[in-house]
């Protein structure tokens, strides 16, 4: 049964993590996750505290997992189950509740204007089934939705709306279910890292895994702006005025649509081209950049959450600090 579940807006939560997320309480919060991406997968188990109780990652082979939206996404079944029974062994996983991040590529985010929504989900999707047939590729009565509020700059209704083609959600929930774990909750792996850029003022993530580049704003505890491509190349391999020309549009929006310019720009997954980037960024957006892990490495996480920001696994520990 496929879980990317609805959920609603909350009051938001004191403190550095709360602010954006409280979106995301009504979600299941199973303790443990696994990511899944186009070259690895990678486990968690968290404490209550907010500590490391258990995690390892292991690389998948090219052309193992094919993120998309439309077409088959896990081309190797066998590598993959493998893998996860593998890691799961070492974790401990097997038959417990696991929080499933997935490539950003296989979930589409929108964010809608309404005058009114029903606030019950049975009543609320066809209506947004609707707004959704002129922007996904997709039939969208084969979708899965996830719809959450939020107040729009001007004090109207904005629906944040995460939907995915349910066979391609299934393929990595099988994955999962084949290695012993129960998939819970599904959500994008960038989504899942949102939690990390929970400040005042507007904060813009860049994020690169694989050929996919994901660019999220945030403006205190509203997300603005959520946009995510799938290029011709690995991300991080490309030149900065390239990804510069990706992350424009995303800019230009946030500009029109909320004014004032960007407090902050943070960066993931861009390997030795980072400095380059960070140089880049800041030179043509007249704003500070820097690594999402030294951005967030003083602010209350555990040295083995800040460890595992080090080796790129920030989407682990995101889901992590919703919890707390």
């Amino acid at each position: 049964m496929s879980s990317l579940t609805g959920s609603t807006i909350s009051a938001s939560r004191p403190g550095f993590f709360g602010r954006l997320t409280s979106w995301l309480d009504a979600m299941p919060h199973p303790a443990a996750v696994c990511e899944i991406a186009a070259d690895h997968v990678a486990v968690a188990r968290w404490s209550g505290n907010g500590g490391l109780e258990s995690g390892t990652a292991e690389g998948l082979e090219a052309g193992a997992i094919k993120p998309s939206p439309v077409e088959t996404n896990v081309v190797n079944a066998e590598q993959l189950e493998s893998a996860l029974r593998r890691i799961f062994e070492r974790v401990s996983l097997r038959g417990q509740a696991v929080a499933l991040l997935v490539p950003d590529p296989v979930v589409r985010v929108f964010i809608f204007p309404f005058d009114t929504l029903p606030r019950r989900a049975e009543d609320a999707n066809p209506l947004l089934r609707w707004r959704l047939k002129k922007s996904v590729p997709f039939d969208v009565d084969e979708t899965v939705i996830s719809s959450m509020r939020q107040t729009g700059r001007d004090g109207g209704l904005e629906v944040i709306t995460a939907v995915a083609r349910q066979p391609i959600v299934r393929e990595y929930e099988k994955a999962l279910e084949a290695a012993g774990a129960i998939p819970g909750v599904v959500l994008s792996s960038t989504m899942a890292c949102l939690p990390l850029l929970a400040e005042s003022g507007a904060t813009m993530l860049i994020r690169a895994v694989g050929n996919s580049l994901t660019t999220a704003i945030v403006r205190d505890k509203n997300l603005c702006v959520y946009r995510s491509t799938s290029l011709g190349a690995d991300v991080a391999q490309l030149d900065a005025h390239a990804v510069l020309d990706e992350i424009f549009p995303a800019v230009a929006y946030y500009q029109d649509t909320w004014g004032g310019e960007l407090d902050r720009v943070l960066m993931a997954g861009f390997a030795d081209r980072e400095e380059t980037l960070r140089l880049a960024l800041s030179n043509e957006l007249k704003v500070n950049a820097e690594r999402l892990s030294d951005a967030v490495a003083g602010h209350g996480l555990s040295a083995d959450a800040r460890g595992m920001l080090s080796q790129g696994q920030e989407a682990l520990v995101g889901w992590m600090a919703n919890a707390n």
